[in-house]
């Protein structure tokens, strides 16, 4: 399995309530309504919260603000993905998504990456 791994900030215009909701309900429904096309085999959202332990988490690691969120999607293959991506209905549904990730999303400060997961616990 191949994950994609896509760590977002908000645009700055946004609340953080703001975010997740369109993140967790639009962008949600519309990365469900494409993952056939795209051949997504799961897709997970991780909410950042906030909570009494970011400060001890983040002192002594030198970190800038902190992140939104983490979008999580698995593939059978990186062939797969090559795949899905060189057909007319895949390019506009990546096309689709990524309009949409514009209008929630700081697109030039949320790295995306490719990537094999190994299990170490579980």
């Amino acid at each position: 399995m191949i994950k994609l791994t896509y760590v977002l900030r908000r645009r700055p215009t946004m609340s953080r309530e703001e975010f997740h909701r369109y993140w967790n309900e639009e962008h949600a429904r519309l990365v469900a309504s494409k993952a056939e096309i795209l051949h997504i085999r799961r897709y997970v959202q991780v909410d950042t919260l906030e909570t009494p332990l970011d400060g001890p988490l983040s002192a002594g690691r030198g970190h800038d603000e902190p992140y939104d969120g983490v979008a999580e999607l698995w593939f059978d293959s990186i062939e797969d993905v090559a795949g899905a991506l060189g057909t007319e209905e895949g390019q506009a549904a990546a096309a689709e998504l990524l309009e949409d990730e514009g209008r929630f999303i700081d697109l030039p400060r949320s790295p995306i990456w490719m990537g094999e997961e190994h299990v170490v616990v579980g």
